[in-house]
């Protein structure tokens, strides 16, 4: 394994980050390919086993069983100072707008509720999970800073945001002398390169790093046509996101079992090599231990130039999907 350092933070990372969402209850969630308890603990093991130790959750995922079943994994695998955890939080709801409760109150709300879950005393990264268009980003970003001076933040991160709405934030937050955010965990990937219109170009600017979740497609990078899993086939949010352009992207895919098959790899270690050599640390959710193998191994992979340009030559734009679909 590689480690990097995250953007403007001293924080080590590995260049692979093991996302949680396949973790928690199944029934309190949206994703019936989710793990128990016991198969998630082995996963995480196995994360650390091979040098990962960096882990992203989030408060939304499954009812708050991710981060429960990572704190509980964390606690009887490793030192809490080994690992760099991060977990999201989410906009405010209709009913807080409606009581009144601020963005610097919602905030502090969040994280003491996800403390509680990890069973931790403070997090590494604290993302803003997506741009709420209801709460200032004033209030928001004090409301870091607060969590952040009572040691239980060390630095923050945003996801699903466009490139001026970044710049915005981190322009307030250094206008008051508070701290920036030094991550976007955005969607990026061979088949969905909207990011790279502004946002790469900003963050290679700005040294903010880049942390792209739904790194695989939601495993369609890693499947050869025709093949279908339980989540391929499942997964209906996912299926929201790529289905559209499952023609124009399936040429894309093609070139990947090309270069796969010339170089003796798996279409994972392809894809994710060519992701790793645009990206700080991408978020690979792994619900099997050979899916952790392939993201390991692709950390070694160096593509050549002429192979990431063959693989690039087919991309045509894409819409906005998921939950960017809605800033249209």
């Amino acid at each position: 394994m590689e480690y990097i350092q995250l953007g403007n933070s001293d924080l080590k990372v590995s260049r692979i980050c093991l996302g949680c969402m396949g973790f928690g209850e199944a029934s309190q969630g949206m994703h019936s390919w989710t793990l128990p308890y016991e198969q998630s603990l082995e996963i995480i093991k196995y994360a650390l086993d091979q040098g990962i130790n960096f882990f992203d959750t989030a408060m939304a995922y499954q009812g708050g069983t991710s981060e429960e079943f990572l704190g509980k994994a964390i606690k009887e695998l490793t030192k809490r100072e080994n690992v760099v955890i991060a977990t999201k939080f989410s906009p405010r709801t209709q009913e807080e707008i409606e009581q009144g409760i601020s963005g610097q109150q919602h905030v502090y709300n969040c994280l003491e509720a996800s403390l509680k879950r990890l069973n931790m005393d403070y997090v590494d990264l604290y993302i803003y999970h997506q741009w709420d268009f209801n709460t200032p980003i004033e209030e928001i970003m004090e409301g870091l800073h607060h969590v952040i001076q009572q040691g239980k933040v060390k630095y923050i991160g945003i996801s699903n945001c466009y490139a001026y709405q970044l710049a915005k934030a981190n322009a307030y937050a250094r206008s008051k002398g508070w701290e920036e955010f030094v991550s976007i965990q955005g969607h990026y990937n061979l088949i969905f390169r909207e990011e790279e219109r502004e946002m790469v170009r900003l963050c290679k600017e700005e040294n903010i790093a880049l942390t792209p979740y739904s790194a695989l497609a939601s495993g369609r990078l890693a499947k050869h046509p025709g093949e279908i899993s339980k989540r391929l086939s499942e997964d209906s949010f996912a299926k929201g996101k790529y289905d559209a352009t499952q023609n124009q992207d399936l040429e894309i895919i093609k070139r990947v079992e090309e270069i796969a098959n010339q170089r003796e790899v798996s279409m994972t270690e392809v894809s994710l090599a060519w992701l790793l050599s645009k990206v700080t640390s991408p978020v690979v959710g792994a619900t099997k231990a050979h899916h952790i193998d392939g993201a390991v191994k692709a950390v070694q992979l160096k593509l050549t130039q002429e192979e990431i340009a063959y693989l690039e030559e087919l991309y045509q734009p894409h819409q906005l999907v998921g939950v960017m679909a809605q800033y249209k």
